[in-house]
């Protein structure tokens, strides 16, 4: 790998990161904006008013009215907010194991965005100052991209654990051990719910599942039960409603971030939102065609102007799922464990095990 290969890695890193973050405070607005429009609410739209009245502010009144009025202060008030928080540590927690556990929740959150694709890899035509194709991946060339997505997913409950664990407190502790049990119960219709689509497209690169939709027809029309499985299992292994056991407030205070705060809960909440994103991509690529436009050849699709419509149709079909995510979140109830539990193991589990059954035995008999 050559010193510009390096420096495009490098720089590639730095905008995921930066832009991921940013999207993450904002997205936390949009949400809050959902459950005000589901329960007949304005939503936020005060922070930043006291500015109008300080003197070196006046002049910007028209300009800040609007922003203020949409709310998009908010975000910047709460990263302002979890950063001049005082951060309280018990002195009856295990402090390593404690420190440790945010860390690990956002960090394995961050890096399972090395093989996602966000726009076409490969011959695209987009060059950059004369240095080559550009490939909208951080680490392109990976052909088992998808197993090091499930395998940093897998890593991530471990933050958990270590948090419900180190708190040295029943109600985390309790939250940590439903999650554990939930993401393993869950990790298991997750990945089967994908085999199908591995085995029509024959490939465990992402890219290459999308060139395969991208020659044929999207994989939610093969898929379709691949689909929905893939969907529940994505809402409980990201702990979202209806499947938010382990932080469940009405029974756990938080779960097994009750004893932390300022910006170490504020990593357990960016850790949340990354998961969101990355398991809208992962739907978004296996399933919805990735950034494959319909009625439109790949082959005359080169160029800067098309790699960037494509990277935008595949933002747009990830933006969409977070929002299809967020409102779900405000629209149905909690499940019992019980229920959890038996959904994952009853249900989705044998669904799952048919699905793929089903699906060899298709794609044997149209290839043999």
């Amino acid at each position: 790998m050559t010193t510009i290969d390096l420096l495009g890695t490098f720089l590639k890193i730095l905008i995921v990161v930066g832009i991921s973050q940013g999207v993450v405070a904002y997205l936390i607005l949009v949400e809050r904006k959902i459950a005000a429009w589901a329960q007949d609410r304005i939503g936020p739209n005060r922070a930043g008013l006291e500015l109008l009245d300080r003197p070196g502010f006046r002049r910007l009144a028209p300009l800040l009215r609007p922003l203020i009025g949409l709310g998009l202060l908010h975000p910047i008030a709460d990263g302002v907010k979890m950063f001049v928080k005082e951060d309280v540590v018990p002195g009856y927690v295990n402090r390593p194991l404690y420190l440790l556990a945010p860390v690990l929740a956002i960090t394995m959150a961050t890096i399972a965005f090395a093989v996602v694709p966000f726009g076409p890899v490969g011959a695209t035509g987009a060059n950059f100052l004369g240095f080559g194709d550009v490939q909208f991946q951080i680490a392109p060339g990976i052909d088992i991209g998808i197993l090091y997505v499930f395998a940093i997913g897998s890593l991530a409950v471990y933050g958990v654990i270590l948090a419900g664990y180190s708190s040295n407190n029943k109600y985390s502790f309790l939250g940590a051990m439903r999650s554990s049990a939930q993401l393993i119960s869950y990790e298991l219709p997750l990945g089967l719910s994908i085999l199908g689509i591995i085995l029509i497209c024959r490939s465990l690169d992402l890219n290459a599942i999308i060139h395969w939709q991208d020659r044929h027809v999207w994989g939610i029309l093969v898929q379709p039960l691949g689909f929905l499985l893939f969907l529940i299992s994505a809402f409980a292994e990201t702990n979202r409603l209806p499947f938010d056991l382990p932080e469940s407030e009405q029974e756990l205070v938080g779960g097994f971030h009750t004893e932390y705060s300022a910006l170490k809960f504020g990593m357990f909440f960016l850790g949340e939102y990354l998961h969101v994103i990355t398991a809208s991509f992962l739907i978004t690529i296996l399933f919805l065609g990735g950034w494959d436009i319909p009625f439109l050849t790949d082959q005359a699709q080169t160029g800067w102007f098309w790699a960037l419509v494509k990277v935008f149709a595949l933002l747009l079909k990830v933006g969409l799922l977070i929002i299809l995510i967020m409102w779900v979140r405000w629209t149905l109830p909690r499940f019992r464990y019980d229920q959890l539990m038996d959904l994952a193991w009853k249900r989705m589990i044998p669904l799952a095990l048919l699905n793929l059954v089903a699906t060899a035995t298709i794609v044997q008999l149209v290839r043999g």
